[in-house]
């Protein structure tokens, strides 16, 4: 099979990929959720004209030319209105929040304010109407939309709903994605290794790439290398409905690679298991029915690279959020070789300038098992096949991981 291009990979995967089913959730767990319908307002905010500050309610009349003196007939405290209206020479002390009293139409703050021992107070700044008031239906009214679907439910977001009434949000249900590590050499972090194994890591930072575009994890552990054990698991995967299978390691066909066959035997069309890419060449897609799985390489570094290019975009799609790369123009902070027939994905440090420009620096060694180089990374230089060799302060394109 030819290596595929990584654009023509990325538009096989995502082929038929559409947003998922809508479920309501308590708004107190919306936060990180797709809206999945428009939302509108319940209720009008503020529902009635309320002060904006602490201070005296009054009449502007009453205030034009200062200083003047009004008689204080009450207090209006948040949540509790002044029982009756104000008339010519009064006020009322109010409070933020609390709503304006009939009669008055401004709010003279405290600080331009004196009260009198004898029950009165002295207007020190002339006041206009609608000053410091806030009025009724000034952030929403009762019917407005408020939040359009689609919407990724951010504090912002959920407060507003909050304050237009609504306990529950219909949202987008979270794509359920299941990791299968592969493997007779793999155990899990706190193990003690024979000599011939070594920790298992990659899905734990696949899992979180995944969760950072709002996927819900179904961990279903480390399989033997076995044809049955893999076979048993992703039946069980797709028993529990996951939208999409994840195996670590056998993503090549080869001798003590079972994957592939595991996956045939349980009713997955493959589409593609080689990509023009590096690192990540040994990627497989495939489908049964709307359950699509990738095939991860084993080699860390190489699995995580595959995550943020193809595993995101899909879950993304699948959970209704837009989804962009964050793919920049930069200078290259050191010397580059040619390439080959491969799409390059470098791990490198990127640094914003002073001027607002960004600079790449790649790391001179890119072996695909070296996790420690992809954490200090916080961007991938993309270069193209065929790519010639490139001098320090050439542009550069690169994608910014954080």
């Amino acid at each position: 099979m030819a290596l595929l291009p990584v654009d023509e990979a990325l538009e096989r995967l995502l082929d038929g990929a559409v947003t998922g089913e809508a479920e309501t959730v308590a708004i107190a767990e919306a936060a990180g959720r797709v809206l999945a319908e428009d939302v509108r307002a319940l209720r009008t905010q503020p529902p009635f004209d309320a002060s904006a500050m602490d201070g005296y309610a009054v009449r502007a009349a009453d205030a034009e030319t200062v200083p003047a003196t009004l008689d204080i007939i009450g207090q209006a405290p948040a949540g509790k209105a002044f029982a009756s209206g104000i008339g010519p020479g009064q006020a009322v002390r109010i409070f933020t929040g609390a709503p304006l009293p009939a009669g008055a139409d401004a709010v003279v703050i405290q600080e331009n304010a004196r009260r009198l021992d004898d029950g009165r107070v002295e207007v020190l700044e002339p006041i206009s109407p609608r000053r410091n008031v806030r009025c009724r239906g000034l952030d929403f009214s009762a019917g407005d939309l408020l939040l359009e679907k689609g919407r990724l439910l951010d504090a912002g977001a959920v407060s507003l709903a909050a304050a237009a009434n609504h306990a529950r949000l219909p949202v987008v249900r979270r794509p359920v994605l299941a990791i299968i590590a592969t493997g007779d050499e793999l155990l899990p972090p706190g193990s003690e290794p024979g000599p011939d194994q070594i920790i298992a890591s990659n899905g734990y930072g696949v899992a979180a790439i995944a969760r950072s575009v709002g996927a819900e994890i179904l961990d279903l552990g480390i399989v033997p290398d076995s044809r049955p054990a893999i076979s048993a698991r992703i039946h069980h995967a797709i028993e529990q409905k996951a939208d999409v299978i994840v195996t670590l390691g056998g993503a090549s066909v080869g001798d003590h690679d079972l994957t592939h066959e595991a996956l045939v035997a349980e009713g997955m069309k493959l589409d593609f298991w080689k990509i023009a890419m590096r690192p990540g060449k040994p990627l497989m897609f495939g489908r049964r029915d709307a359950t699509r799985f990738l095939g991860l390489p084993g080699n860390p570094v190489a699995s995580l690279v595959c995550s943020h290019l193809f595993l995101k975009p899909l879950l993304s799609r699948l959970g209704g959020r837009p989804f962009r790369q964050d793919v920049r123009t930069a200078v290259l902070g050191r010397p580059m070789p040619a390439n080959d027939l491969r799409q390059d994905y470098v791990r490198a440090v990127l640094r914003d300038e002073d001027d607002g420009s960004l600079t790449a620096f790649p790391f001179e060694t890119q072996d695909s098992s070296m996790l420690k180089t992809f954490a200090e990374s916080n961007g991938l230089v993309i270069r193209e096949p065929f790519a010639p060799a490139a001098e320090a302060g050439e542009p550069c394109t690169v994608l910014r991981l954080r």
